[in-house]
């Protein structure tokens, strides 16, 4: 098979460490590079900066969560450029007022008493309940959040609070469509992800059972093999 350009794009509080176990197993068709979305506070300038800064001209690109945002507007800026898409464990709509409240709420946390104790609180909410106990993987999550850090913390949260709504764009997209959510997904549940295998024109939706939000640190054998597929078809 072909080695095919791919850009990864992290989650929020995530990163290259969420997709070492997919840019190993895929490294015989995939050459991987992983954006820094640590820098904007905007979701536009956030893909306007991977835009301008990837090392391809045409590539496949997959986002995970917050990289889900970013890669639908990358599909707005420049559709184009883009051979496939895997939207993954993310949604098309903006934030519901709850939601942005507890993003207002978090940002508040990470600017006053501490950051680190967000991504403690956050695990129960971000992983399948049999994982919540699994001590290498949830110390994988707070690494990542540590090195991130509160200020790009933040920037992250004002980026996805930016974000427009990607749901009158989806019959858009005109390349090979992967979308891919853990079954037991509480962040970003199944709902919108059977919205987006809908509206974009031939999409295939994958389901990966026993597994929350952190698909690719859950169940990084089904993520990998999905993406192989993925880049195959």
């Amino acid at each position: 098979m072909t080695i095919q350009p791919l850009v990864l794009l992290n989650g929020l509080l995530c990163d290259p460490a969420v997709w070492a176990s997919q840019t190993t197993a895929l490294a015989d068709v995939a050459q991987c590079h992983i954006p820094d979305l640590t820098r904007d506070d905007t979701m536009a300038a956030m893909a306007a900066r991977v835009l301008a800064e990837v090392p391809f001209e045409r590539f496949a690109l997959a986002g995970f969560s917050m990289g889900g945002y970013c890669a639908l507007e990358i599909m707005r800026q420049a559709p184009g450029r883009v051979t496939r898409l895997a939207l993954m464990d993310t949604s098309p709509h903006q934030d519901d007022d709850e939601r942005r409240a507890e993003r207002e709420r978090f940002m508040a946390l990470a600017t006053g008493d501490g950051f680190v104790p967000i991504t403690r609180v956050m695990v129960p909410f971000l992983v399948h309940p049999t994982r919540v106990n699994d001590e290498p993987m949830v110390r994988v999550i707070r690494e990542m959040g540590e090195r991130i850090g509160a200020d790009a913390y933040v920037r992250q949260q004002r980026a996805i609070l930016s974000r427009a709504d990607s749901v009158p764009t989806l019959a858009r997209i005109a390349c090979p469509t992967l979308v891919l959510c853990g079954e037991q997904d509480t962040r970003t549940t199944l709902a919108p992800h059977e919205l987006m295998a809908q509206e974009i024109p031939g999409a295939r939706l994958v389901t990966i059972p026993d597994c929350g939000h952190m698909v690719t640190l859950e169940r990084p054998e089904a993520v990998t093999v999905a993406l192989r597929e993925w880049l195959a078809a």
